[in-house]
C-alpha cells in the first residue's frame, strides 16, 4: 500500500482557487499516477502528476497531465466525464462503509457521489454540493472533440471535507484513497492509478486497493 502525507497549508484557507496551484507547488505533497494495471489490454500511460494539501475545511489537489490526446465533450456536472480526458480521486474515512468518487474532465466538469461500491447505494451529490467543489482548469471550460498531438494541461480542485464524510472538528489520523487517469471513449483508452489495483479487468471502484493518506 502506498502512503502519502496531506500537509496542512494555512495559506489555502484564504486563497482563490486560481492561486491554489502555485501554493500546492510550493508546499504540497506530490506523487505520480503511474500504475498501468492492465498493461496487455491498455498499455498507454500519459504522464500524470499531482500535488495535494489541506486547509481547515477542504482537500486541494493539483493534477498535471501530458499526453498525446485531448478530449472534453461533457459540460454538465454528473455527465460521464470518464469518457473524456479525465482525472479522478476516490477516498473514504477508514471506518465508513461509503467512499466518495470525484471525477473531472480536463475542462473541470465533475461527476461525484458517495457509494458502497460501483453499483450499490450510489448517492449523487446535490447541485448545491457539486457547486461547492471548486475547479480551475488551465485550458478553460469550452468543450471540444478529440484532438491528437502533444498536450499539457492542469486542473486544480477543492473538495470540502463534508463531501468526504470528514468532521472538521474531529479530523481522522488518515483517510484511504486512490488517484486515477483515464479516457474511456478515446482512440487511446487507458486506466492508470496511483496505488496498484489487482483485478482482472479495469475497475477503479475497488476501495480495498486504496492507499493511505495521512493527515
Amino acid at each position: 500500500m502506498k502512503k502519502l502525507t496531506i500537509p496542512y497549508i494555512a495559506e489555502l484557507n484564504a486563497s482563490d482557487i486560481e492561486l491554489i496551484a502555485d501554493i500546492l507547488d510550493d508546499y504540497g505533497s506530490g506523487d505520480s499516477v503511474s500504475e498501468v494495471n492492465w498493461r496487455s489490454q491498455f498499455p498507454y500511460k500519459p504522464i500524470t502528476l499531482f500535488r495535494i494539501g489541506r486547509s481547515d475545511s477542504a482537500i486541494f489537489i493539483k493534477f498535471q497531465v501530458r499526453g498525446n490526446l485531448l478530449k472534453a465533450i461533457y459540460t454538465e456536472d454528473n455527465d460521464p466525464v470518464y469518457k473524456d480526458s479525465c482525472v479522478e480521486f476516490f477516498c473514504k474515512v477508514p471506518e465508513n462503509e461509503y467512499y466518495a468518487n470525484f471525477e473531472f474532465n480536463c475542462i473541470g466538469t465533475c461527476t461525484a457521489s458517495k457509494r458502497k461500491n460501483r453499483y450499490d447505494d450510489v448517492q449523487k451529490f446535490s447541485k448545491e454540493e457539486m457547486r461547492s467543489i471548486k475547479r480551475f482548469p488551465s485550458i478553460g471550460t469550452k468543450p471540444f472533440n478529440e484532438m491528437q498531438g502533444s498536450f499539457e494541461w492542469e486542473l486544480t480542485v477543492e473538495i470540502p471535507y463534508k463531501l468526504i464524510g470528514i468532521d472538521v472538528d474531529k479530523l481522522p489520523s488518515h483517510i484511504l484513497g486512490n488517484f486515477y487517469k483515464c479516457a474511456d471513449d478515446t482512440d487511446s483508452p487507458h486506466f492508470v492509478s496511483w496505488n496498484p489495483i489487482e483485478t482482472e479487468h479495469p475497475d477503479f471502484h475497488r476501495p480495498e486497493f486504496f492507499g493511505e493518506l495521512t493527515f
